[in-house]
């Protein structure tokens, strides 16, 4: 496969027009190319043309034509819990509420019903992530019991382990935002499943979830968290938020070995001149990642734009923070087991809370550019830096030689055009017209 004539963003940061060649799934060349060097002829590069006649073929080969657009990495969120009606911890809730499947004879239908539909969530989530340009994510969980927990990461690390699926975001790890949280700032969690941090209970869940652990939230203040962040630093990423810490406490957690934070300026304590707290310590230590909620709600556009201020555009990760409301009308939802209400893009337990959002990484990252975010840092932090914060960047969040091919294709008004993944031969784009898809996830094998 070839894409040609676009303006491709490079690792750092300029736009170049290349035409790049994948092979096998991999990005095998990149070539300068001069504008609109090689066209479509049934469909030249003029404007307005239809997705569909962008894609030909020639020589044997299949063309992506992007005159006029610009291509990007597949985006990577690392911290969303759900989509259009679905959540990663939906099976906990539903069969929490079941009743009949709670008792002791029950257990192994229990655990069956939690694996089936947690699978069958993880793949409905992925498909929509994908048309909205993710091609890479990382679920969250939210505060349940521990046993529960585990079932879902089971759950989780049997979706993995099958063939990538053509038409999905892959899902490249696991962020547990729970259960090690501060009782005052748990903000949507719930409160009767909050815990000490527990180093067993963190080796149980890393090996229940096949090593696919990749972030931690946690709050260093609770007994026995530096001692876990310090054990576990050089396998799992721990993420400070859902914290009431002080800057003292922060810059020992990431002394400890944390590097990165939880919905910047969210569930923490604020930002003072006298008493910096979390974020001042976060802004200090240099290997720390900053995830921001950039959806219009959680955190102002001066916010925004301080916080790229503060950490530069490397260090910050624009996240989704998505939950199941994200792709679907108005209404009631859930969270954690909570009832949600959704109005537009807010999203608020029955107190008012702030719930998750319901915007996309996608939408997230244009909303940071109309608050006045230079369009090459948006993408920076919904791309490489996503990559680099978990250890994903050798293979994903950028254009270059080695790596997986993935891409989102944006017009000039950052409209969607095509989202494009080729492997092994077969390629999937979001619009292209071709035959019945293939490579995708068989939940039959998974659910026996």
């Amino acid at each position: 496969m070839r894409i040609v004539n676009g303006l491709v963003f490079r690792p750092d940061g300029r736009w170049e027009r290349l035409e790049i060649q994948c092979v096998n799934g991999q990005i095998e060349r990149l070539l300068p190319q001069e504008a609109d060097q090689e066209k479509k002829g049934s469909g030249g590069s003029e404007k307005g043309k239809s997705v569909r006649t962008r894609w030909y073929e020639k020589a044997g080969e299949t063309y992506f034509d992007a005159s006029g657009c610009y291509v990007l990495p597949g985006l990577t969120d690392i911290h969303l819990h759900g989509a259009v009606g679905h959540d990663l911890c939906e099976a906990l809730t539903d069969v929490r509420g079941g009743g009949d499947k709670t008792g002791e004879g029950k257990q192994k239908e229990r655990i069956s019903d939690i694996r089936k539909r947690t699978l069958q969530a993880i793949s409905a989530i992925a498909e929509f992530e994908y048309s909205q340009g993710v091609t890479q994510m990382i679920p969250c969980t939210m505060t349940f019991p521990a046993d529960e927990l585990t079932q879902v990461l089971k759950a989780c690390a049997a979706y993995a382990s099958q063939t990538d699926a053509a038409d999905r975001a892959e899902l490249t790890g696991i962020h547990l935002e729970g259960p090690f949280l501060s009782e005052k700032k748990k903000g949507a969690q719930k409160r009767e499943f909050l815990q000490k941090p527990d180093a067993v209970k963190i080796r149980d869940w890393q090996e229940a979830a096949g090593g696919l652990l990749k972030l931690m939230t946690i709050a260093p203040e609770l007994e026995g968290a530096m001692e876990c962040i310090r054990k576990f630093a050089k396998v799992i990423h721990f993420s400070i938020g859902h914290t009431e810490a002080d800057y003292e406490t922060a810059a020992n957690a990431f002394l400890a070995g944390a590097d990165h934070v939880t919905h910047l300026y969210n569930a923490m304590p604020p930002f003072g001149h006298r008493e910096p707290g979390a974020i001042g310590a976060a802004v200090d230590a240099k290997q720390c990642f900053a995830e921001l909620i950039c959806d219009g709600v959680h955190v102002a556009p001066s916010a925004v734009r301080a916080a790229f201020t503060l950490f530069g555009d490397d260090r910050i990760v624009l996240i989704s923070d998505s939950m199941e409301a994200c792709g679907m009308p108005d209404g009631e939802y859930q969270l954690g087991g909570q009832k949600v209400l959704v109005k537009g893009k807010l999203a608020t337990l029955e107190d008012g809370t702030i719930a998750g959002s319901a915007s996309s990484l996608y939408q997230c990252m244009k909303k940071a550019v109309s608050i006045g975010i230079p369009l090459e840092s948006a993408i920076k932090a919904v791309t490489i830096n996503p990559c680099l914060a978990v250890g994903l960047e050798k293979e994903f969040g950028s254009i270059e030689t080695g790596k997986r091919a993935r891409f989102l294709i944006l017009d000039q008004r950052l409209d969607i055009v095509e989202v494009i993944k080729e492997a092994e031969g077969q390629i999937n784009a979001r619009k292209r017209d071709c035959p019945a898809r293939t490579g995708c996830v068989r939940m039959e094998g998974l659910l026996s």
